[in-house]
């Protein structure tokens, strides 16, 4: 079968080949997936370069989310042959055939296709986790959504926007702001880089955000502690910005809000029983047709390149999908 290799880390994805290697064999514990859709995340890229938190030893199969048809599975997992699924496992998800531990699969939202559910997995739940799950989010408050273009960011506005938030989206890119508008629909979109808590202040009739949703970090962040109401949350996703940022911490005592930091994955792993209930209240909104990732562009894996590409130079307004097989 063919999967999208990392024979050796590079920072130019000269390490990256599709190569044809044995299909995996199942087991114990664990499920067979013939994948239909997987989809691209910044961890993937990040992975090529050995700049993520998680290093797996190389070579490895690339791809954290995939959607399929199982194929194989132990009766006592819950599921069986033909069965359609999406998840993941931090490996593994850019080839033709996949095999996961069966925790790390959950049943397709109804009436869900393949790519949608590919593009789901990893960003609503981070979304979910940190807006809801520790953000605390109730109708009407005030979100500040970070990075809107990418498949995180657009999700914390669908997600929030579904469940009554009023949304404002911030993005770098002036040209993508058209993009985001018609695809997040939230109150407004800021392009400002560098000082937007006028804006912001402004939008909200001087309340502030009660949650600052941030994967970028950087300059970002340090505005964003500007931007925050009194008792709000700054939940902390990453810095894709590339700068880790430092806060002083009388800013947070003074103004009285909570920094919080998300690490989703982490978070189920800890609270299995929480991760479940985080990935059932999804799919209801999925099949209620409430919430619906954004896809950019749907590619044969033999043009990952282009996916990968595109993400490295911020190009993207949504989630990359790859098709195996195709």
């Amino acid at each position: 079968m063919q999967a999208l290799r990392v024979e050796h880390l590079s920072d130019d994805l000269s390490g990256v080949a599709l190569a044809d290697v044995a299909e995996p064999e199942r087991g114990a514990g664990e499920v067979k997936v013939r994948v239909a859709a997987a989809s691209l995340n910044f961890p993937d890229l990040l992975m090529t370069q050995g700049g993520y938190q998680f290093k797996p030893e190389v070579p490895f199969t690339s791809g954290l989310e995939f959607a399929g048809e199982v194929l194989e599975a132990d009766p006592a997992s819950g599921f069986a042959p033909g069965h359609k699924v999406m998840g993941g496992n931090k490996t593994g998800a850019f080839a033709e055939i996949a095999c996961v531990p069966a925790g790390k699969l959950s049943a397709m939202p109804a009436g869900m296709d393949f790519a949608a559910a590919a593009a789901m997995g990893a960003a609503y739940s981070t979304a979910f986790t940190g807006l809801v799950e520790l953000g605390g989010l109730e109708e009407g408050q005030w979100v500040l959504v970070h990075g809107a273009s990418g498949g995180v960011g657009l999700a914390a506005c669908d997600l929030a926007r579904a469940l009554g938030a009023r949304v404002i989206a911030t993005t770098g890119s002036p040209a993508k702001a058209e993009r985001i508008a018609a695809l997040a629909r939230p109150e407004a979109v800021i392009t400002s880089e560098g000082r937007f808590r006028e804006e912001v202040a402004q939008l909200t009739g001087g309340a502030l955000a009660d949650i600052v949703f941030d994967p970028v970090g950087g300059d970002v962040f340090d505005e964003s502690t500007r931007c925050v109401a009194f008792g709000g949350k700054l939940v902390v996703v990453g810095f894709t910005s590339g700068r880790i940022a430092e806060v002083s911490t009388n800013i947070p005592l003074i103004k009285g809000f909570s920094i919080i930091g998300l690490r989703a994955g982490e978070y189920a792993r800890r609270f299995p029983e929480r991760g479940a209930a985080i990935t059932r209240a999804i799919a209801r909104l999925a099949e209620a047709g409430a919430i619906s990732p954004a896809i950019d562009r749907t590619l044969p894996l033999s043009r990952w390149r282009e996916g990968l590409e595109a993400m490295a130079r911020r190009e993207l307004v949504g989630k990359v999908v790859f098709v195996p097989g195709a």
